[in-house]
């Protein structure tokens, strides 16, 4: 099978790393890829927002399969255009990807069909979201309703946070994704991620992760995408699994395919734990970043026929294995981030690899021959282990591999389950 990946993270790296171990794979493409994506694929000058190119690309190349990484082609409705050509591909139509595209929508959805949530209200002006702030009180959470890169959130723990929150999106800090605001009800209790594939009419839970999304040691600090995460996550039991496919997972299927945007690809719902039970934070309708990569680590089943099978409506017909250790990966930024941050800062060394640690690029390039840091987030360092404790130890001694001046981490990635463990 011919496969084109489109994207250039560490979820891309992570998903290329994966699917070049297939033995269905013949050849496979990257658009636009990055170094670390560029041992496992050939990397193709496309530019993936010119929908018709790829397609041209895909016809020029004979490519039967694509995988569309991150979010932003999918809400943009790249996954049509392709549909529409007859090339199979991962990913959700446009409408579909509204899931994540727009947290109204979403959160409408689940109105609909009594999926466990936080009450909400959505506002198109600041005045009166900053009403229903002060009427409400804190601790609240303000949405950008569109996408932001995983910043457009803040969870307001006084009144004047909340309140400047609205302005900001307002103001146009999030661009067009804050044109309108989701307030909605701070939910107490442990996040964490769930994942499953889905074909329209069948879904197929893969694994749990937990996400690290402040910046700073403690989780202090804005949020970011992510700084680091690992699998399985313990607070996810085999009845709260359970309860999350029945409560939010399944009813999301049926709702999505009786709305007339019947949903293939990949589900990831953000949950919060609480007191009753699992209640849906937001979905992605793409794997996370940087939970993708501890999850690639675990999977034991070849990843090639199980997203062929979720583009492919077969998905009925597949199962998944898992190995039973622990992943953990910590994200290396550059300094500054999630503000603003030098680009093009050398790298001078990475640590050697093993089958049980991997170092995912992520915001990377080659210039005048060396190995240099172009985005925020730029490395993910990442290991398994027989516990989170142990993978935690192993990630962190291969980071101490890593020359790069300008990189900064937190050390505690991991801090939840590994307080488990050693309770």
């Amino acid at each position: 099978m011919k496969v084109l990946l489109i994207g250039s993270g560490g979820r891309e790296h992570a998903l290329a790393w994966k699917i070049a171990q297939s033995p269905k794979l013949t050849a496979l493409y990257a658009a636009p890829g990055n170094p670390g994506i560029a041992e496992e694929a050939a990397i193709v000058a496309l530019d993936v927002d010119n929908q018709q190119a790829v397609v041209d690309f895909c016809r020029r190349t004979a490519i039967d399969f694509v995988v569309v990484g991150p979010e932003a082609p999918l809400v943009a409705g790249l996954a049509d255009t392709l549909r529409a050509a007859g090339i199979a591909v991962f990913g959700p139509s446009a409408a579909a990807a509204q899931l994540e595209g727009s947290k109204g929508f979403t959160k409408d959805l689940c109105a609909k069909y009594g999926i466990p949530t936080g009450a909400y209200k959505r506002f198109t002006e600041a005045e009166p979201a900053k009403a229903y702030v002060r009427e409400q009180g804190a601790p609240i959470v303000i949405k950008a309703d569109g996408l932001a890169a995983g910043k457009g959130v803040t969870v307001a723990m006084t009144l004047d946070e909340a309140l400047a929150a609205v302005d900001e999106c307002f103001a146009g800090a999030f661009g067009s994704a804050g044109a309108e605001v989701v307030v909605e009800a701070y939910l107490d209790g442990e996040e964490a991620s769930f994942f499953c594939l889905c074909d329209g009419k069948n879904v197929l839970p893969l694994a749990s992760a937990q996400d690290h999304k402040r910046v700073g040691d403690g989780d202090t600090g804005p949020n970011t995408g992510g700084m680091g995460a690992y699998s399985p996550a313990p607070v996810m039991t085999a009845e709260m699994v359970e309860r999350t496919m029945k409560e939010i997972i399944e009813p999301t299927m049926r709702g999505m395919a009786e709305s007339g945007y019947p949903f293939t690809g990949v589900f990831f719902a953000g949950l919060m734990i609480t007191k009753n039970g699992p209640e849906l934070i937001e979905y992605n309708v793409r794997f996370g970043d940087p939970e993708c990569q501890v999850l690639m680590m675990r999977m034991k089943s070849d990843l090639l026929p199980l997203l062929y099978a979720a583009a492919t409506g077969t998905l009925g017909e597949m199962s998944v294995d898992w190995r039973d250790e622990a992943a953990l990966t910590v994200v290396m930024a550059s300094r500054g981030y999630p503000g603003a941050y030098e680009k093009n800062t050398p790298i001078t060394a990475l640590p050697d690899e093993s089958a049980t640690t991997k170092v995912f690029h992520a915001g990377t390039a080659i210039r005048d021959d060396q190995l240099v840091a172009t985005g925020g987030r730029v490395l993910n360092v990442t290991a398994m282990g027989d516990s989170v404790s142990s993978a935690k130890d192993a990630a962190y001694t291969v980071l101490r591999g890593v020359s790069w001046e300008n990189g900064f981490y937190r050390r505690d990635i991991g801090w939840r389950a590994v307080a488990r463990e050693t309770a």
